[in-house]
């Protein structure tokens, strides 16, 4: 269960620079800013959760790796973000790691 936490955390770490970006290219500022306080503290919630099991290397690694890969394919697909080959190729470096992490 604690994995899932995990991954449920890494979810909401994506929720909060995602409802930060939106407030700065919408009209509605204030409710994702909203979205992004409330997505804070569920991931850290979450991750908590997942601490009582997973050492805090591994589960605080797998977090910001997720949350970091996650928040750049947003910004890819739909802010336009570049996706430049070294970035994709440094994009898949933290997913090995992310792996190795889960299966060490």
């Amino acid at each position: 269960m604690s994995w899932i936490y995990l991954f449920i955390a890494a979810a909401f770490e994506i929720g909060w620079p995602l409802g930060f970006k939106l407030s700065q290219t919408t009209s509605h500022k204030w409710p994702w800013i909203a979205v992004a306080a409330v997505s804070m503290s569920l991931s850290g919630f979450f991750l908590w959760l997942a601490q009582k099991v997973i050492p805090i290397g591994t589960a605080y690694a797998v977090w910001t790796g997720i949350g970091a890969v996650g928040t750049v394919i947003i910004g890819i697909v739909f802010f336009k973000d570049p996706a430049g080959l070294m970035r994709l190729l440094f994009i898949a470096m933290i997913i090995t790691g992310v792996i190795g992490l889960k299966f060490t």
